[in-house]
């Protein structure tokens, strides 16, 4: 049966606080293929990495779910600070932990994004080749969602102009300023007048019982979206990304774009598999429904399999 380890991930002057998913007979003394599970923007090891991590380990695969840096139970100031370049960073130091575990093989470590997590885990394996193979399910170029919201509300210039302010108020002794996410609660949602299908289960999945977890703020510190707009997360993928690619999405697009990046995810990838459409399913219901996560795992276990078995 699957167990669970805690792992303390060395990031310089702090820890990245995560969970090890371990497989059956993970003490038998053989050398085990890892997965590192990139989660998505605001979440927690706790919440879709851990339910995707749980079935991987079952599968046979060591799987690694931790905090990204400035979140959750990890270190790192600010707080609740979602900076691109350090997510893709986060994902360097945890294949440097796994190439230190004595039963786990160094040339067997995979990479699983989720969400904005499968913009994060294939920026970092273009450069890092010591991930063997890049999964994604319902993967977002944040930085291509963040840009096309701003630009549609006519904001990017103004966003930019605040970040600025307030990052001088704040260099001369002003508070810092978090931001939510999405509503805090449904009634906040209903309040504010949401209609967007994506947006109200976004909000039914990280602030209700379903998936809400003490750790997972939804907060977002106020310099994180001039970094996220700058950021893209598949620029220069169709020359560097040389690794196998296996993209799966949900059949239902919709606002989060991860149906179109999916797409494009896998025109760029060189080496990339069939993508996977997983019909009836939106893009926050393959966070947590069983028979979606089920069709999904089962396609990751072979994709897997192949290249890291």
């Amino acid at each position: 049966m699957a167990s669970i380890q805690t792992a303390s991930i060395s990031r310089g002057s702090f820890e990245l606080a995560g969970n090890l998913h371990l497989p059956e007979g993970f003490d038998t003394g053989r050398k085990h293929p890892a997965v590192i599970i990139a989660t998505p923007g605001s979440s927690v090891k706790e919440q879709i990495g851990a339910n995707y991590a749980r079935a991987l380990a079952q599968k046979g695969f060591v799987a690694l779910a931790f905090d990204p840096a400035f979140q959750g139970q990890s270190g790192g100031e600010p707080r609740d600070l979602e900076d691109p370049a350090e997510r893709v960073a986060d994902l360097r130091y945890a294949v440097d932990f796994l190439t230190a575990l004595d039963r786990v093989d160094a040339e067997r470590i995979g990479v699983l994004g989720i969400c904005a997590g499968g913009g994060y885990a294939v920026n970092a394996a273009m450069t890092e080749h010591r991930i063997k193979a890049v999964g994604t399910v319902v993967p977002v170029n944040i930085g291509r969602a963040f840009r096309a919201a701003m630009t549609a509300s006519g904001s990017v210039a103004g966003l930019l102009k605040d970040v600025a302010r307030q990052a001088t108020a704040e260099a001369r002794g002003g508070q810092s300023v978090r931001h939510p996410w999405i509503p805090d609660t449904v009634r906040d949602a209903e309040s504010a007048g949401v209609t967007d299908i994506d947006v109200l289960q976004a909000v039914t999945y990280y602030r209700t019982p379903r998936g809400r977890h003490e750790h997972s703020t939804n907060r977002r510190h106020y310099r994180s979206d001039a970094l996220i707009l700058g950021f893209d997360a598949f620029h220069l993928a169709d020359e560097l990304l040389t690794q196998p690619v296996q993209v799966i999405v949900a059949g239902e697009g919709g606002s989060t774009g991860s149906l179109e990046d999916g797409r494009q995810l896998t025109h760029l990838a060189r080496e990339a598999e069939d993508i996977l459409v997983i019909e009836g399913a939106r893009h926050y219901e393959m966070y947590d429904e069983p028979e979606y996560i089920a069709q999904a795992v089962e396609r990751l276990d072979k994709f897997f399999d192949k290249h890291l078995g």
